[in-house]
């Protein structure tokens, strides 16, 4: 009963994070791709949405290093790397450079799928051969070390 609750409390969240994205017009490239455009059109409403998602999660990294397991039950698997690796830069300028071109980033593609976006269907599965492709290559690269 308790996973039956743990996946439809997951599900619940999802739901309201995707129509948290919708309802701030996360889903709409332009708006993401006016934001980028600091000459142009800026828009500078996707600076408030950064804000509250920040808020949100240190919310949520405060309540975590309370606890001593996950909410439903479990290990906690937080993050103790605090150094800036060669991968970590390079997968955020990746990731940057996508996200300037195409208007999404995953979470808002994903639901974009939703509505029928053809872009967002090529975003995404482009992001899968990338995640593919980098799982395969440090793969690869650990088993050679």
């Amino acid at each position: 009963m308790k996973k039956h609750f743990s996946l439809i409390s997951q599900y619940l969240i999802g739901v309201l994070f995707g129509f948290g994205l919708l309802i701030s017009g996360m889903t709409n490239p332009q708006k993401i791709l006016n934001f980028l455009d600091l000459a142009g059109l800026w828009d500078p409403s996707l600076v408030f949405v950064m804000g509250g998602a920040v808020l949100v999660g240190l919310a949520g990294f405060y309540l975590v290093t309370k606890r001593s397991q996950a909410f439903f039950g479990g290990a906690l698997h937080v993050p103790t790397r605090r150094d800036i690796s060669q991968p970590l830069v390079i997968g955020s300028i990746i990731f940057g450079v996508g996200w300037g071109i195409a208007g999404f980033c995953p979470g808002p593609a994903i639901v974009s799928i939703g509505s029928g976006q053809v872009k967002a269907v090529v975003f995404v599965i482009a992001m899968l051969a990338g995640m593919w492709i980098c799982e395969h290559f440090f793969t690869a690269h650990k088993q050679s070390a």
